[in-house]
C-alpha cells in the first residue's frame, strides 16, 4: 500500500495483484509516499509516533491472510467464457480479517442447497428471515428448507418488506422489530438478510440495534449487494435530508453469495451493480480495471465465470480494506468513489428513482471530471471511465432536474464532511490511484458542477 500524508488529505495505491503483495509485505518494506517529493518509511513514522497505524485501528500491512493472498493473485482471461458453469459447489472463501469478529464470504454456485453452511453460523434456536416483497417468492422457501434440514431445533420466522430504495428509512424498519418482538426473539437469535443492499443494511441495522444486538447473516442477492453492501458492517438507514445518515457498523457471522440468484436478477439491478465492480478497479486494483475493459461483455451477458471471478475480486478488494480500516477513519472512505455526487443525486431526484450504482455511475464521471480539472489525472483515463460505464449501459450524467444548488446542499450533510469541510474520493496519478481529501481547489469543484448541471 503507497500512501501519501497530507494536513487534509491521503492518497492510497494498492493492486493485490502486484508482484509482491501488501500483506506479504512486512511493515518496515511498506512505505508511505509523501505528497511532496521523498518517502517516509512506514517505520520510521510508527517509530516516531504510532499515530498513523492507530487511526487504522492498530491494522498493519503484514497481518492479511494468506487465503487472500492465494486468491488475489489470480488472473482470468478471456478463455473463461469457453466454460458456461463453474465446475464445483465447494464454495471460494475469502476472509475478512478483523481478528476475533473475522468471518467468510463464501462465493460459489448452488450454495443455498448446502446447508451446513448457514447453519454453522447460526446461533440458539430462533432465526428471523428478513427479505422483500421480490425475493420471497423466489428464494424464501429455500432458505427455510437450508436452515431447517436435519436440524429440527430451529424454528423460523420471516418479516417480508416492500422492495425499494424509498422503504429504506424508520417506519419499515420498525416492521422488522414488531416481527422480532412479536416472536419473543431472544439474544440468542439470529436475523439474515435475504436481498440486496437496502434489505442487507436494514437488517443489519435492525440486528445491531435489537436487545443491543444480535447474530446476523447476510445472503446478497443482486450483484451490488454481493460486491460491496453486503461486506463490511456498513448498515442502516436513510433520512429525506440524505442517505445512510443513519445507521451503525455492524458485522455479519458471515457473508453467503449464491451466484445462482443473479438468474433471477432483472438487467438494470445488473447493470446497477457492476458500477461498483468498476469503482474498485479505479481506486485501487489497475488489473482488475482493465480485465473489466476486456471482459464486460461478458459480464453483460451473465457469463457465470466472468461474474464469479468479478464478484470474488471485489470481495477480496472489499476484505482488504475493512481489515484495514473498519469504521472509515481513512483507507476505508476511498471505497467511495463517486458516491458523494451519487448520495446527492439519489436525494435530490427521490429515493428509488436511480438505482443506488446508476447514481454512482454518473457520480464517479464527476468525480473524475474533477480529478482532471485539478490536473490530477490525463485526459485518456476520462476516456476510459466513459467508455467502459457505457458499455455497462450506466448513465454518464445525473439527471436534468438535478441543480447545482440541490448538489451543494445535500454534499453538505454528507458524512464525510468534517469540521465543515467536504471531503471528496478522487482520482490521482496512475490507473488504480486515488485520493481522500479536502485540500482541493473549490473552483474545480464549482466548474465541474456547473458543467453537469443547470444553474
Amino acid at each position: 500500500m503507497a500512501s501519501c500524508l497530507h494536513s487534509s488529505s491521503i492518497c492510497f495505491s494498492l493492486n493485490p495483484s502486484s508482484d509482491i503483495p501488501p500483506y506479504k509485505a512486512s511493515a518496515s518494506a511498506a512505505f508511505l509516499q509523501s505528497a511532496t517529493p521523498g518517502a517516509i518509511s512506514l517505520r520510521s513514522l510508527i517509530d516516531s509516533s504510532g499515530s498513523y497505524l492507530d487511526r487504522f485501528r492498530g491494522a498493519n500491512v503484514g497481518r492479511m491472510r494468506s487465503k487472500i493472498c492465494a486468491i488475489s493473485t489470480q488472473v482470468v482471461d478471456d478463455s473463461l467464457s469457453k466454460s458456461k458453469t463453474p465446475s464445483s459447489r465447494v464454495p471460494t472463501i475469502v476472509d475478512v480479517d478483523l481478528g476475533n469478529r473475522s468471518y467468510p464470504i463464501y462465493i460459489g454456485s448452488g450454495l443455498l442447497d448446502e446447508p451446513d453452511l448457514l447453519q454453522r453460523h447460526v446461533h440458539g434456536k430462533r432465526v428471523l428471515v428478513v427479505t422483500n416483497t421480490k425475493i420471497a417468492p423466489l428464494y424464501l422457501d429455500i432458505v427455510v428448507q437450508a436452515l431447517t434440514r436435519d436440524n429440527p431445533r430451529v424454528s423460523v420466522e420471516n418479516v417480508i418488506l416492500p422492495d425499494g430504495e424509498q422503504y429504506k428509512d424508520m417506519d419499515t424498519l420498525m416492521k422488522v422489530f414488531d416481527k422480532a418482538i412479536e416472536s419473543r426473539l431472544d439474544r440468542r437469535s439470529t436475523f439474515i438478510a435475504l436481498g440486496g443492499g437496502v434489505i442487507g443494511d436494514m437488517c443489519g441495522f435492525a440486528a445491531a440495534s435489537f436487545l443491543r444486538g444480535v447474530n446476523f447473516i447476510q445472503i446478497p442477492t443482486t450483484v451490488m449487494a454481493q460486491v460491496d453492501s453486503s461486506v463490511g458492517g456498513k448498515t442502516g438507514i436513510n433520512h429525506r435530508l440524505g442517505k445512510n445518515l443513519i445507521g451503525a457498523f455492524y458485522q455479519p457471522q458471515c457473508v453467503l453469495i449464491d451466484t445462482d440468484t443473479l438468474n433471477t436478477l432483472p438487467d438494470r439491478e445488473l447493470a446497477s451493480g457492476l458500477a461498483e465492480v468498476i469503482k474498485y478497479g479505479l481506486i485501487r486494483d489497475a488489473e482488475f480495471f482493465e480485465w473489466q475493459e476486456k471482459n464486460m461483455h461478458l459480464l453483460m451477458a451473465r457469463d457465470p465465470n466472468a461474474l464469479a471471478y468479478a464478484i470474488k475480486r471485489s470481495c477480496e478488494n472489499k476484505a482488504e480494506v475493512v481489515s484495514l480500516d473498519e469504521k472509515e477513519s481513512g483507507l476505508r472512505a476511498t471505497l467511495n468513489l463517486g458516491h458523494t455526487f451519487g448520495h446527492a443525486i439519489e436525494t435530490g431526484f427521490g429515493y428509488g428513482q436511480w438505482l443506488h450504482g446508476e447514481a454512482v455511475a454518473a457520480g464517479m464521471v464527476m468525480a473524475v471530471d474533477m480529478s482532471h480539472r485539478l490536473g490530477w489525472i490525463d485526459e485518456s483515463l476520462v476516456k476510459r471511465v466513459h467508455n467502459i460505464l457505457k458499455q455497462a449501459k450506466l448513465p454518464t450524467a445525473p439527471p436534468e432536474s438535478i441543480t447545482i444548488e440541490m448538489f451543494k446542499s445535500v454534499m453538505a450533510v454528507d458524512k464525510k464532511v468534517a469540521d465543515g469541510l467536504l471531503r471528496l474520493i478522487l482520482l490521482r496519478g496512475p490507473l488504480g490511484s486515488c485520493v481522500f481529501t479536502g485540500d482541493y481547489d473549490r473552483q474545480a469543484l464549482d466548474e465541474t458542477l456547473c458543467a453537469f448541471c443547470k444553474s
